[in-house]
């Protein structure tokens, strides 16, 4: 995929002299800008220690300089525009141009120096989710550190102890910040691979975070107050059919870092393979405490990392499977109308508004081809289409695409799989398959049902003749219970 990278110059950027000594002023790093929502191909390291690099999804890793021994990153927090997909775009709050902002690669071993330039209308910091840091770089407001005011910028600084996957995120107005938008990911490569415990290396390596969103249609600020009640489930701030496919090649042995920042947990299922989990935010898992799965649940502030070896061609379904978080911009007091015949009512109903459609008498599959006209700004319900018609899915869903002969370094959707002969179900054209009811004693057909709970009760022998029984209870002067 195309590298839209842009990399702006910070010498327009405003930074706090109480917060950054002269020396480093004259030495902040350029804080590189991403403007599309595209996945960027892996970030090969210009420098350092060598690492096989991740994948984020719709997203990007930040550039890194060397200085001095330490690898140096510039960080920005400010309001961004989030296409969620295509149709829709999120005013939120962000990093170097995108919500989620960038990941952040090192090595474990590393000696890291981050700058974080705030641009936000209110005071921020950034808390290394899962670091083992001394305790003033935590970044915590008011408890390890002073807030980084509007216009100042601060520096953090440590080395980089333990390989695995972490995040960031702000820990200073926390519920408006984070409901904003404001995180990413952090992954600490293993200094040596073969000599890491519990490590294995992986041919294709991928990264993404859960996020989730409430933003009324026709608007495009999300409302931080909500709790629960959220109508956009996204990864890395994009919702189906605007998340990217996981293109993979046959045979390889992959892995996929999923942190999680929503107020909800997640079951994140997988089709077509098994995994394990092979990460936790505590690092790698010894392989005597893995086990096969095709779900796993991550809870909130949690991250998991699962490996498979992808054996089996196809386009197979990745999502939570939590049917809700599968559907875009859903109203949650829309009454349930299944087997409600309002024909009558309808006709009379179109005599006054034309436009009025029934809706959900038989399910809620029709919406997924209906063209409804829609407010402003937002997504349809259930969307997406393949190669066979419409998916109706939504939220947090996509695909991993494994193919034969792709390129090590090729990451593009290889499009629509095909399927070899005799391996796609079909509609059956034969005889019919609806079973002859025999006739009832009083005419018409028997319930299998119904018939076979009659054969049940013939069988049970009758209840035994009904008989007196004289319970003795023992008083208290024998040692028996009070009543």
């Amino acid at each position: 995929m195309t590298d839209r990278r842009q990399f702006l110059s910070g010498a327009g950027m405003l930074f706090g002299a109480a917060a950054v000594s002269k020396a480093a002023m004259g030495a902040v790093p350029e804080a590189p800008l991403q403007s599309s929502a595209a996945t960027a191909k892996p970030l090969l390291p210009s420098a350092g220690r060598p690492y096989n690099p991740v994948v984020t999804l719709n997203s990007w890793t930040l550039p890194f300089r060397m200085k001095n021994g330490w690898k140096e990153f510039h960080l920005v927090a400010e309001p961004v525009v989030r296409e969620i997909a295509p149709g829709m775009k999120a005013r939120l709050w962000g990093y170097n141009g995108q919500s989620p902002g960038p990941t952040i690669e090192v090595v474990e071993g590393d000696k890291v120096r981050l700058f974080v330039t705030n641009k936000l209308p209110e005071h921020t910091t950034i808390h290394w989710h899962g670091q083992r840091l001394p305790c003033g770089m935590d970044g915590v407001s008011g408890l390890t550190q002073p807030p980084i005011e509007p216009g100042k910028t601060f520096v953090y600084e440590f080395e980089a102890r333990r390989p695995g996957t972490f995040m960031y995120h702000p820990h200073a107005d926390e519920m408006t910040q984070m409901a904003m938008g404001m995180m990413g990911m952090w992954v600490t490569h293993p200094r040596n691979p073969k000599a890491t415990p519990h490590y294995q290396d992986c041919d294709r390596d991928f990264c993404f975070l859960l996020n989730a969103y409430d933003i009324e249609p026709g608007s495009a600020v999300p409302k931080v107050n909500t709790m629960l009640d959220f109508n956009l489930w996204t990864w890395n701030s994009r919702a189906f059919p605007g998340i990217d496919p996981l293109a993979v090649r046959l045979g390889d042995r992959v892995r996929i870092r999923i942190g999680n920042l929503t107020m909800t947990n997640h079951p994140i299922h997988m089709h077509g393979h098994e995994f394990v989990v092979a990460g936790t935010d505590g690092g790698y898992v010894p392989s005597t405490a893995r086990w096969p799965e095709v779900t796993t649940d991550i809870g909130v502030g949690q991250m998991r990392a699962i490996e498979f070896v992808a054996t089996e061609p196809g386009d197979w379904s990745f999502h939570c499977h939590k049917s809700h978080h599968t559907m875009n911009a859903m109203g949650h007091d829309v009454p349930t109308m299944i087997g409600v015949d309002h024909k009558d009512v309808v006709s009379k109903i179109n005599k006054l508004i034309p436009e009025y459609m029934v809706m959900g008498e038989r399910g809620m599959a029709d919406m997924t081809e209906m063209e409804m006209p829609l407010p402003d700004n937002t997504l349809p319900m259930m969307t997406g289409s393949g190669q066979f018609g419409a998916i109706g899915m939504g939220g947090m869903f996509t695909t991993i695409k494994v193919r034969e002969g792709l390129a090590r370094d090729d990451y593009k959707d290889p499009g629509d799989y095909v399927f070899p002969k005799n391996t796609l179900a079909y509609e059956w054209n034969g005889e019919s398959m609806n079973p002859v009811r025999a006739p009832s004693s009083r005419g018409g057909e028997i319930d299998p049902a119904t018939a076979k709970v009659k054969e049940l009760r013939a069988a049970t022998p009758a209840p035994a003749k009904e008989m007196t029984v004289n319970v003795r209870k023992p008083g208290a002067g024998s040692g028996g219970h009070h009543h």
